[in-house]
């Protein structure tokens, strides 16, 4: 390969790269079945399309895996996975239960509700009862509503 062949593919990857990095990125946090997950996905892809990337991250294989079959880019599972993947996304996605240690009947470990609370990107949560937590003043809203305005919500952060 000579030198300009080599100069021109440096400049593809970084015209790459250069794209990605517009690209919005939006992690969303689910546990047990990955139900809760799965239907914050499916309604990010149909507002957003391909304009957001979607990491699905799982407390586990089967939330991943559900979330992933909703419409997520990518996932992975586990603490390690989570505590180092919500350093680098822009929105972190999910129910309040992801920053409470010892939430989702002790899925959610000490370590994941550290390093969300701890990430430098936007949390937007959800506020669904637990039995061992209320919100004062959160809205008693079903589900499909509260994801409604999750969605609106991130359409007015992304197009400012």
């Amino acid at each position: 390969m000579s030198v300009p062949d080599q100069e021109g593919s440096r400049e593809r990857l970084f015209s790459w790269n250069r794209m990605e990095a517009k690209r919005r990125s939006v992690a969303v946090i689910d546990g047990q079945g990955g139900g809760i997950g799965s239907v914050i996905i499916k309604r990010l892809r149909d507002a957003f399309s391909e304009e957001v990337e979607i990491v699905a991250l799982g407390t586990n294989a089967m939330a991943t895996g559900a979330m992933l079959k909703a419409g997520a880019n990518k996932g992975a599972s586990g603490e390690n996975a989570i505590a180092q993947t919500v350093k680098t996304v822009e929105m972190i996605v999910g129910t309040a239960a992801i920053v409470l240690a010892n939430s989702m009947m002790g899925e959610l470990t000490p370590g994941m509700a550290e390093a969300v609370a701890s990430s430098p990107a936007m949390k937007l949560l959800l506020p669904l009862k637990m039995a061992e937590m209320e919100i004062i003043g959160a809205p008693k809203e079903p589900l499909p509503h509260l994801v409604e305005q999750l969605i609106k919500r991130i359409q007015e952060i992304i197009r400012v």
